[in-house]
């Protein structure tokens, strides 16, 4: 997760980096998806949740070639106020209840 904010009368900067980045990791090993979360109390902030199939395969691409320069144009919107977090999935409920991480047999 990591979080950003639009530069001072730069309304939508961060949304257009987020899709251009995005664009170009469709397809990446690992990565189900990630989505742009703006606050509603300050519609200048954002965070960016990605979500991975596994730390190794986050890591593999967090430490491959492609990675700074597909996320570059990210990197200057970065809210300095705010360092990005990793975290790893616990537990998680649905409409039904939890999840169950084994599927039945």
């Amino acid at each position: 997760m990591l979080w950003a904010v639009d530069p001072a009368g730069e309304p939508g900067v961060v949304e257009r980096a987020y899709h251009e980045i995005s664009s170009k990791l469709v397809g990446t090993p690992g990565l189900l998806g990630n989505t742009l979360q703006r606050s509603v109390s300050d519609p200048t902030r954002y965070a960016v949740v990605s979500v991975w199939s596994s730390m190794a395969e986050f890591s593999a691409w967090e430490q491959g070639a492609n990675h700074r320069g597909t996320t570059s144009p990210l990197r200057p919107l970065q809210d300095p106020e705010r360092r990005p977090a990793i975290y790893t999935e616990v537990a998680a409920y649905g409409p039904q209840g939890p999840f169950d991480p084994a599927p039945p047999a």
